[in-house]
């Protein structure tokens, strides 16, 4: 085509030359006047010709350039991005740059170019594309045969360039010459963005005139709750309220209580500082100084800025902790102020050294160091969002190191991204490009993650009530409605958002786990069972072991006086069997103490059973004594005596008690069982069968009562020797405690109920300890006097002679009534008093006494 136009014009420059010379050849020659004029004519032809071609030429000139010109224009104003195809598209906006070049001082609407590349911008991106592609692969989308294409804008770090694309995302018919008609011509049903707080602000605005969904990956600012001024808000993360709380906790546990604060001029600055600050004087931690940086790193004040926070912080040197919610670029900045600052007056670098606390902002970023090590700007301490199973983007990292320059497709980041890495390698002093893409796993990715798979759960679900290739069938709103009611899974997890704040809700599991209201994280729940580190157990085991200590004192103390009237009278050898049930009864206490397990459950009742019924029983042996020796019907005394053998009642109690435990181990066995409570685990041991444990607690109960009954009626004996009035007592001290206990151990649970049974049962042993055996105890010791057997018969005969007066007593009132009457007795024949015949004996360490009553009446 050019060398057509260029002809003409060549034409007419070589016509220029060649017309003289024809003209000059045919001067004479007047033949050929006629000839020259004709072609004089042609010529002035043919030069018309050449200049009408020559104007076509240059009209399609100017109309290519201009052609171009308007397209350059068009491209240089269609903002960097990445897209691909999908029957529903998604949003997002990323900060692939760290901010905007603000010079331009032109008042006309102009695109402000962006500056400082971010390669956690760009991992964040890369995620969402990853994610978008799994999802795609995924059962729940291949199914219905719908996929997700994605349309991703730069904001730049920048309110206004975040808007252009937010308005990009809004409009329903967007085309452009040479663009992807299947992404740019389709509406975007949801948002994944933006970054910070600022930003998220100024598109949920935007984006709630269509109640388009907005997902953002990181921005916590507390306002953004409101769902009445953000109802199509959401967000993977929990807000600055929990962080600081867990920075405040930190600092408490720590004993920090004097710190400075670093934050950036914005909505997520000044939340966290006020969240911060509020929190933290709640804990008695004062704030030192609080030092405000622009929020634009390329600011023309963020120069000074830094370097007056660099001056306080040098000026506080008492200040060892400093709190920052900063973009990594400001700490990088502060760090080399700091470090110059220094150096310039002269001090050591170690002045310098903090303990620094960092937001999720600048937590996880390697580059905040810059040219300094860790050692000179001394101890980070960060906070940062769930990380959750990164393997899918480490594969996806992989592919992208593998394939290089050639797997950049429609992505202009990636494609900015190999640029710089070349020009940092032409210029000798930057990483591999495998070193660079690796970079790339520092970065938090999970929440974004989080956020496509719900976008993707909502489509699925919408779409396979309707045909979702069909353009206009749904709706933004539609999957809004349903991100907000429906739960979503993720790597195993259930996980859903909260209709109040929207943060992410994860369904913990339930049997370990817990999480506080608007937590992004699952605790695992803490593990509660009667500690042997517990005060009140400590307290308890003490009484036990104690008890063990008196008991085996006291057995020790029998045996040496085994021969003495004291030690007789308490029953001889049964003494030692019953102490001997009691040191087993207070063993078995201690098994209330402790993590259960299998043995420990099935042990502890078991044992309290069988022991505190082989005591109960020897108590048992010793009230039919009383009951024969002084309260039975002299007739009937010889019957029963013959019936009566200690031992035997004693194996025959033990033995049904035996096989109560026996049956209840082997048809339904206490074991050892975890009751989940919201926050708690609590460890216990189920009784199994609890109608088992009744019968045995109620078989002891029947023993006890039966001795309160017999030694209650035989509790007027001699006062030092006497039995029954401590037996009385003793069960007393046993049924009182264990009828309280029922209702309390029926109706509550808790991590105390076993120190409620342990209780009962140091109650009842050191009852049984203080009334049979401490009462001995201090006769033996303190009163020697009274234990020999001139002292016990002296006892016996004063007893015997009140009992015998008492006997007179009654008989003489008894002849009076009935001899009362119209018969009168003479005065000299008055009535004699009756005289009481008392024997007693010792037999086998018990009191047997036959009283024969003979009557002498004159009349």
């Amino acid at each position: 085509m050019k060398e057509f136009f260029l002809n003409p014009v060549e034409m007419l420059k070589k016509e220029s030359f060649i017309l003289p010379e024809v003209k000059s050849r045919r001067e004479g020659s007047s033949v050929e006047k006629e000839a020259r004029k004709q072609t004089q004519r042609d010529s002035r032809e043919d030069s018309s010709m050449a200049w009408v071609a020559l104007l076509i030429y240059v009209h399609i000139i100017l109309f290519h350039i201009i052609v171009e010109t308007a397209h350059a224009t068009e491209e240089d104003g269609r903002e960097p991005g990445a897209t691909a195809p999908g029957d529903i598209i998604i949003g997002g906006i990323f900060p692939i740059h760290e901010d905007v070049d603000k010079q331009n001082d032109s008042f006309a609407p102009h695109l402000q170019p962006c500056v400082k590349f971010d390669k956690g911008g760009l991992a964040k991106a890369l995620a969402m594309i990853n994610a978008v592609e799994v999802m795609n692969k995924s059962p729940l989308l291949a199914e219905l045969n719908v996929t997700l294409g994605y349309r991703i804008q730069d904001s730049c770090s920048d309110v206004s360039t975040a808007l252009r694309a937010t308005a990009d995302f809004t409009q329903q018919t967007h085309c452009h010459a040479g663009g992807n008609a299947s992404t740019y011509g389709q509406p975007v049903m949801a948002v994944i963005g933006a970054s910070f707080s600022e930003i998220s602000i100024a598109v949920a605005r935007q984006l709630t005139l269509q109640m388009i969904p907005q997902i953002s990956y990181s921005s916590t600012a507390v306002i953004l709750k409101d769902k009445s001024r953000f109802p199509a808000f959401m967000r993977t993360i929990p807000n600055d309220e929990h962080q600081t709380a867990a920075m405040v906790r930190l600092l408490s546990s720590y004993g920090w209580n004097w710190v400075g604060i670093v934050t950036t001029d914005g909505d997520y600055g000044r939340s966290a500082l006020d969240n911060f600050a509020s929190q933290a004087s709640e804990k008695g931690i004062c704030v030192a100084f609080k030092s405000i940086l622009p929020l634009s790193v390329t600011s023309q004040d963020v120069c000074s800025a830094i370097s007056q926070t660099a001056t306080t912080i040098s000026k506080n040197p008492k200040v060892q902790v400093i709190v920052s919610f900063t973009k990594p670029t400001h700490m990088k900045y502060l760090y080399q102020e700091l470090r110059n600052q220094t150096l310039a007056a002269g001090q050591n670098m170690e002045s310098m050294r903090r303990v620094w606390v960092a937001s999720d902002s600048w937590s996880t970023s390697s580059s905040v160091l810059g040219k300094l090590t860790l050692n000179d700007i001394g101890h980070v301490v960060g906070f940062t969002f769930k990380s959750g199973n990164l393997s899918s983007f480490s594969e996806y990292l992989s592919r992208l190191e593998a394939a290089g320059h050639n797997y950049t497709g429609n992505n202009s980041f990636l494609q900015e991204f190999y640029m710089q890495v070349a020009d940092s390698i032409a210029s000798g002093a930057a990483e591999p490009v495998s070193k660079a893409v690796k970079s790339l796993r520092e970065h938090t990715i999970h929440s974004v993650e989080m956020a496509a798979n719900a976008i993707a759960h909502a489509v699925a679900s919408i779409c396979r009530s309707r045909n979702c290739k069909t353009p206009g069938t749904l709706q933004p709103w539609q999957v809004l409605h349903t991100l907000r009611k429906q739960e979503f899974k993720l790597g195993g997890k259930s996980y859903m958002f909260d209709n109040r704040d929207m943060d992410q809700c994860l369904s913990c599991d339930t049997s370990t786990e817990w999480s506080p209201e608007g937590s992004s994280g699952c605790m695992p729940k803490a593990l509660l069972f009667f500690s042997w580190q517990d005060d009140l157990a400590v307290v308890l085991l003490t009484f036990s072991a104690l008890g063990i200590l008196l008991a085996l004192l006291v057995s020790a103390l029998f045996l040496h006086q085994r021969d003495t009237p004291v030690v007789k009278a308490a029953g001889g050898p049964l003494s030692q069997v019953m102490l001997f049930s009691l040191i087993i009864s207070f063993i078995s206490a201690m098994l209330f103490v402790g993590r259960p397990n299998i043995f420990q459950c099935k042990a502890r009742q078991v044992l309290f059973g069988i022991s505190f019924t082989l005591c109960v029983s020897c108590i048992l042996v010793k009230s039919l004594q009383i009951l024969l020796a002084f309260q039975f019907n002299p007739k009937l005394q010889a019957v029963v005596r013959r019936l009566y053998q200690p031992f035997v009642v004693i194996i025959v109690c033990v033995a049904l008690q035996v096989a109560t435990c026996i049956c209840w181990l082997v048809l339904k066995s206490p074991f050892n069982c975890t009751i989940t409570y919201p926050t708690t685990l609590l460890e216990e041991c189920n009784e199994g069968s609890y109608l088992a444990f009744g019968m045995m607690l109620g078989y002891i109960a029947v023993l006890a009562f039966v001795c309160f009954i017999c030694a209650f009626k035989g509790r007027k004996l001699p006062q030092h020797y006497n039995e029954a009035r401590f037996i009385t007592f003793s069960m007393l001290l046993y049924l009182i405690p264990w009828l309280l206990f029922v209702p309390v151990y029926v109706t509550t649970s808790g991590v105390y109920l076993p120190a409620v049974e342990m209780v009962v049962i140091l109650i009842s042993n050191y009852g049984i300890l203080s009334c049979h055996f401490f009462t001995k105890c201090y006769i033996i010791i303190f009163k020697k006097e009274q234990n020999t057997k001139s002292a016990f018969r002296k006892k016996l005969y004063e007893y015997s002679i009140e009992s015998t007066h008492s006997v007179s007593v009654s008989e003489s009132s008894a002849s009076e009534q009935r001899d009362a009457g119209p018969r009168s007795l003479p005065a000299d024949r008055p009535l004699k008093p009756a005289v009481v015949t008392t024997c007693i004996r010792l037999h086998r360490g018990s009191i047997t006494q036959h009283n024969s009553l003979r009557r002498s009446r004159s009349i």
